[in-house]
Order: C-alpha cells, then sequence, then structure tokens
C-alpha cells in the first residue's frame, strides 16, 4: 500500500495553533472567518475574501491577529452548526455553568448596510452563571498597517490606513490603545452581543441590542434554510451532502457570482513545509465542478450566476498567449494576481513562507476546457438553453483548442517542475471538443463539426496508443510514461471510457495498488514524478472520492460504499474537510476546501443512485 504524506497529529497538539481542523467557518456571500473551538476567530479578512487579513493568528499567533471570546473559567467546549444553517454555535461547558456563543454573518441584499459585513458574536448563558472574557485584536493590512482606538459609549472604532471596523458591545469594554477587552458574567437566561462591522464616512458605528441579534439570527437562520429547501437530494447521506452545499454556497462572491477555491491562504499542505498556497480566487476547474455538483441538487441559480461572471468578465474571449483562458481570476474577474510571501508571518506551526496572490495565474493548463465546457453543456442541459452569445464563445474556444491540445502543459495539479505531456490534460480537451459536438448537435447550432470530430478523435486515438502503458498495465501520468495519477479517475465519470472496460478495470487495480492507503488516495508519488517542490503531502480527498465514484460505476458497490464511509470519518466535528489528509487523520491544507465538497456530492449521488 502505498506510503506517502507528512507528520502525524502529535505535531500539532499542544500548541498556540489549534488544528485546521478545529474551525467551523461563518459568511455573507462577501467574505468568511473561521471560527475556532476554543471560541476564537483566528482568520477574517474584510471587506471580501480576498482582502487583506484583519485576523491571522491561525498564520501567526502573535503577529496575526484575533478575537478571542470563551469562558473565564476551566471549562469543556463542542461545536456545531444550526440544523440546516451556517449559524456556528459553540458550547461551553464548566463547573458552575453552561453557555454558548451563536456565530454567524447577516446575509443581506445589495444595499448600503451589506458594505458593513456585520460579524455578529452572541453568548447566551443557558444554565447555572458563567463569567466570560473577550480581547479583539485586529492586525490590519495582513499584520502589517498601525492603527488607533478610539472608545465610546458602548463602542470602539479600530482606525487604520485602509479599513475601519466598530465593535460595539452590551457589556462594558476598555482598551489598552490597540486592542479592546471586556470581562463578564451572565446568569442563566443572560446573554451579551458583540458585533463588529466596517465603517467609514457613510456608515458610522451602529449598536446591536439583544433584541435585534435575536431578530438577525432569525433572519439569517431563514435565509440559510430557505436557500437549502431547493435541494432535490433525498438519498443517503443527505446530512453531510447538504452540509456540503452549505459550504460552496459560502464560497460564494455573491456581488460576481465567482466561487473561491477556500476562504484561506497558505494553511499547510505539509506541517513545517513550503507547499502553501493562496485559494481566495476562482479556478476555472473548481467553480467548473462546482456547478456540476450544484445542478446535481438542483441549485440552478448558483449555476446561472456563475455563467454570468464567465460572460461578463469576458472569461472565454480572452487573447493571452497561452489561449483564451486562464487557469485562475479574482473574484472581481481580474487577471493579475501577483504573488508575494509575507515573510513576517511565521506560517501556521511555522510553515512558512506565507503567500498571497498565486503566480500559477501564467501557467498552461489544457484541463480548465472540458471542466469549464462540460459545466456549460450541463447548465445548457439542466439549467436554461446558452444564450447565442455564450455559445459564439463556446465556438471560439473550442476552434482554438483543435489547433493547441497537442503541448505539454503545467496540468491539473500546477506542477512547477515544467510542462508535460499530462494524459489528464489531453483526456479534457476531449471532454470540451465532446461536449461542444453534443451540444451542436442537440441544438442545431452551427460549428465546425469536421474539424471538431477529427480533433476529438485524434486525442482519443493518442490516449489510447501512447496514454497506455504496457509495462505498468495502466493509463499513466504522461504521455509514452509510467508513472501513475490519481487524476485519472475521471476517465470513465468523463465518459472517455467504459467503467468496465478491461483496460479501465486494470487501471484500477494498479491505482489501488500504488495510490491508496485504505480508501485514502495521493494524487501522485512526488518521488517518482517530481513537481518542483520539497516536501511530501497528504492524500487529496478529491482523488478519494474519485476513487469511491470509480468503483461505484466499475459495479463493485460494496467497496465503494466502505470507502465512502470511511472518508466521512475523515471530516471535521462539523462535517468540513481541507483539501488533504494526513498519515494519521489530520486535515491539512486551505480550509474548507471547495473541491473535495463538490467531489463529495457527486459521490454520494452517483453511490445513492447505483445502490438503489
Amino acid at each position: 500500500m502505498a506510503q506517502y504524506g507528512s507528520g502525524g497529529f502529535g505535531e500539532l497538539s499542544g500548541s498556540r495553533y489549534p488544528p485546521i481542523s478545529e474551525h467551523g467557518l461563518i459568511g455573507d456571500l462577501r467574505t468568511a472567518a473561521l471560527v475556532a473551538t476554543d471560541g476564537t476567530i483566528d482568520w477574517y479578512c474584510c471587506p471580501r475574501f480576498d482582502a487583506p487579513s484583519v485576523f491571522a493568528s491561525v498564520l501567526d499567533a502573535d503577529r496575526g491577529g484575533s478575537f478571542e471570546l470563551s469562558a473565564d473559567t476551566p471549562s469543556r467546549t463542542r461545536q456545531f452548526y444550526f440544523p440546516d444553517t451556517n449559524v456556528l454555535i459553540t458550547r461551553f461547558f464548566a463547573a458552575d455553568g453552561v453557555a454558548e456563543i451563536q456565530d454567524f454573518m447577516p446575509v443581506v441584499d445589495e444595499s448600503r448596510e451589506a458594505d458593513r459585513h456585520r460579524l455578529i458574536r452572541r453568548v447566551i448563558c443557558v444554565r447555572g452563571v458563567l463569567p466570560f472574557r473577550a480581547k479583539v485584536a485586529p492586525r490590519f493590512g495582513y499584520g502589517t498597517e498601525p492603527h488607533t482606538v478610539e472608545l465610546g459609549d458602548g463602542h470602539a472604532v479600530f482606525r487604520s490606513p485602509s479599513l475601519s471596523l466598530a465593535l460595539t458591545a452590551t457589556v462594558p469594554i476598555e482598551s489598552d490603545g490597540t486592542d479592546v477587552s471586556s470581562h463578564f458574567k451572565l446568569l442563566e437566561g443572560e446573554s451579551a452581543v458583540f458585533t463588529l462591522d466596517r465603517v467609514s464616512v457613510e456608515l458610522g458605528p451602529r449598536a446591536c441590542p439583544a433584541w435585534e441579534a435575536e431578530q438577525q439570527f432569525e433572519a439569517t437562520v431563514r435565509f440559510w434554510r430557505h436557500w437549502l429547501h431547493q435541494s432535490r437530494y433525498h438519498g443517503r447521506w443527505r446530512e453531510m451532502v447538504h452540509r456540503s452545499a452549505l459550504v460552496l454556497k459560502l464560497l460564494t462572491y455573491a456581488p460576481t457570482g465567482a466561487i473561491v477555491a477556500a476562504p484561506t491562504t497558505s494553511l499547510p499542505e505539509q506541517v513545517g513545509g513550503e507547499r502553501n498556497w493562496d485559494y481566495r480566487y476562482v479556478w476555472v476547474r473548481d467553480a467548473a465542478f462546482c456547478i456540476y455538483a450544484m445542478l446535481r441538487l438542483g441549485f440552478t441559480s448558483e449555476a446561472e450566476a456563475f455563467m454570468g461572471f464567465i460572460s461578463e468578465h469576458g472569461i472565454m474571449r480572452g487573447t493571452k498567449d497561452t489561449g483564451p483562458l486562464q487557469i485562475m481570476y479574482g473574484i472581481d474577474g481580474r487577471c493579475e494576481l501577483p504573488e508575494r510571501e509575507l515573510s513576517h508571518f511565521e506560517g501556521h506551526l511555522g510553515s512558512a513562507p506565507v503567500r498571497v496572490g498565486n503566480a500559477a495565474t501564467g501557467q498552461l493548463q489544457l484541463d480548465i476546457y472540458g471542466a469549464l465546457i462540460d459545466s456549460v453543456y450541463l447548465y445548457d442541459k439542466w439549467g436554461q438553453p446558452i444564450s447565442s452569445g455564450h455559445w459564439d464563445e463556446v465556438g471560439g474556444v473550442v476552434d482554438w483548442l483543435c489547433e493547441h491540445w497537442d503541448q505539454p502543459d503545467e496540468g491539473i495539479w500546477e506542477t512547477r517542475a515544467g510542462r508535460h505531456d499530462f494524459v489528464y490534460s489531453r483526456l479534457m480537451c476531449w471532454v470540451a471538443l465532446e461536449r461542444a459536438i453534443r451540444m451542436a448537435n442537440r441544438r442545431g447550432l452551427p460549428a465546425d463539426l469536421p474539424r471538431w470530430r477529427q480533433a476529438r478523435d485524434a486525442i482519443y486515438r493518442q490516449i489510447m496508443d501512447r496514454g497506455w502503458s504496457d509495462e505498468r498495465g495502466a493509463f499513466v501520468q504522461g504521455l509514452d510514461d509510467r508513472v501513475l495519477d490519481a487524476s485519472l479517475l475521471m476517465m470513465p465519470m468523463a465518459k472517455f471510457i467504459s467503467p468496465t472496460d478491461p483496460k479501465w478495470l486494470a487501471t484500477l487495480e494498479v491505482l489501488t495498488s500504488d495510490l491508496v492507503s485504505d480508501s485514502l488516495v495521493y494524487r501522485y508519488d512526488p518521488a517518482a514524478s517530481p513537481d518542483g517542490l520539497q516536501g511530501a503531502e497528504g492524500t487529496f480527498s478529491i482523488c478519494s472520492f474519485w476513487y469511491v465514484e470509480a468503483l461505484a460505476r466499475a459495479g463493485r458497490l460494496e467497496e465503494a460504499r466502505l470507502a465512502f464511509e470511511k472518508m466521512l470519518t475523515y471530516a471535521n466535528h462539523v462535517g468540513l474537510f481541507a483539501e488533504e489528509i494526513g498519515r494519521t487523520g489530520e486535515q491539512l491544507g486551505n480550509f474548507p476546501q471547495a473541491f473535495t465538497h463538490l467531489s463529495l456530492i457527486s459521490a454520494a449521488f452517483n453511490l445513492d443512485r447505483a445502490l438503489g
């Protein structure tokens, strides 16, 4: 069995950094915050996902900043989501009482109030009596901007050169000139409310009395339940599927319809290693796969919003040397995402460098064409028929692909070791052409079908001839290669090959032997396929869910179900997944990860259907 990977859970415990998995996520469809199980908000960017951090102690316990709120006495904590919502509850159990924090961000429309990005923290004592402490220590601009604090009647305003935030509280607060703190005691039935708002000349501090906090709580619960009610999924694993859908919705940037890959940057793929990346952007591949998952569940408005993002920002009309598409964009559609290192941050558990921006924007990744065209095809089939303008864009992209599919690229895993003739990239070029041909035929749309078919068939023959290794008895990572790659689990899902084809079944056996460790799947072996980076990594959770689907489609339903159930045990306490799983079950990488949750939905949907 495969034994690649990172260190154990023991390195994570007993430090100033809670494990990545010890968090829940809240948000307002514009930005998001991580709340640790001890009640500390240790990651928050304002006013949007990709803005500089305000709280980032998850990346630097000393310089990152945080919003601490917890019982001021020894206590145990438990965290859960209010059912069918993204309202997070953290409970404290102490000798003299029980209390809870309700953390949420109201989701409001495109009014002026939406610009507040209000974060509400309501503390309620439900039994006995409990003392609490709070400390609000923002560190603006990734901890580089100085700020001042102005205390007023029941509020404090933090001002920095780029952003001002107002803290309002229903209990007394005090300031040391940099931070704001509070110590208070609650009796059974009593509550305290803290709110954090973005403020400006137009938006002054606004109190949030207990009655308004209750009102906002109820409105936020209604919003999430009304949204989730649209789901058409009623199969097995409904709770995990719906939690994953709620995560994907949280990662949506409502003003443009963009979907970020994750709300964090530089959470390590290996503790102490350099595999730390900024995921707060729109990967074409990830977002396109998200559309598949959302459409499967019946959420057509999210697909429509993403198609609007693609159209409004001319994503398919690009003219770069690397082709019409680049692999990722800003949530506002911008193309430039310069990468830099924050050398003053030590990184999560010393995992440096901490990066913002992403240099992979300049890479050539041909597989994204298949992911995007497939999402357009599915939207045209399950959502709304695409417009004539959209079809013209699709045609232009496919015509370009006919001329450029047969070249090396950096591939789905964004290798930094140079370009390679990746089989997965060829596979997804085939998908782009095949889905475009289907659309043209089904709707009678104009297309150079002879040319498209010729390119499609040439790709098929190349994969069958040069993507297959007689030596390994399997499809392999690169043309004329012998290295394995878990991305090829997509071959039957993309309908390139029958899931019971002898060549595919042989590939599945070899992948299971070499890359699978007790249902967990490594994407490749860095020793056999150097990727230009130092160190190892954990198993890739999207590949583990792809493996479940591949088993199910091959008719190995009992194995598929067991592998799926095992994967669910790696979710954290509130059902969230990071990008990877470490050697002893710890979550690694940015958190939570859209890629993982969308593949969970797909695996659950297709396995449930296969089981009947």
